[in-house]
């Protein structure tokens, strides 16, 4: 649907489905994450990932012993027309050896919550797995 000056219009159903997509990938020998809700939309949406496994940990500088998060760039319209862009990023989490899932849940939550960019999240569960779910804030 475009105005007459050539702009879309604001759609909600097409601009709260919109959102970043979650990635995820471990590089620690035994602590696993998997995503299982893979788009943390304007609308409300989270996104999720699971961990699983004791730690490994890190022994060295390399990215051996991390586990990483990533949430993509995208844009969307607000009800006034206005285009938001909002930035991608990428959370590296180097693990320490023996540290549960729910500590490192816990570890990239708080990285999360502190950080300047609109989302926020939290962890939930037990070992031998915990659950975070990531949603957009606009703010």
């Amino acid at each position: 649907m475009k105005k007459g000056n050539g702009r879309k219009r604001y759609d909600p159903q097409i601009e709260l489905a919109k959102g970043a997509s979650l990635e995820a990938a471990s590089y620690d020998k035994t602590q696993k994450i998997k995503v299982s809700g893979d788009i943390v939309t304007v609308g409300g949406k989270p996104g999720r990932a699971e961990i699983s496994g004791i730690a490994t940990g890190r022994h060295d500088t390399s990215i051996d012993g991390t586990l990483g998060v990533w949430l993509s760039i995208f844009r969307y319209m607000r009800p006034d027309g206005t285009i938001d862009h909002v930035a991608g990023w990428n959370i590296m989490l180097p693990l320490t050896a023996g540290q549960t899932p729910l500590d490192t849940a816990k570890a990239i939550v708080a990285k999360i919550n502190a950080g300047r960019r609109p989302y926020k999240a939290v962890a939930a569960g037990f070992d031998p797995m915990a659950t975070i779910a990531i949603v957009f804030t606009g703010k």
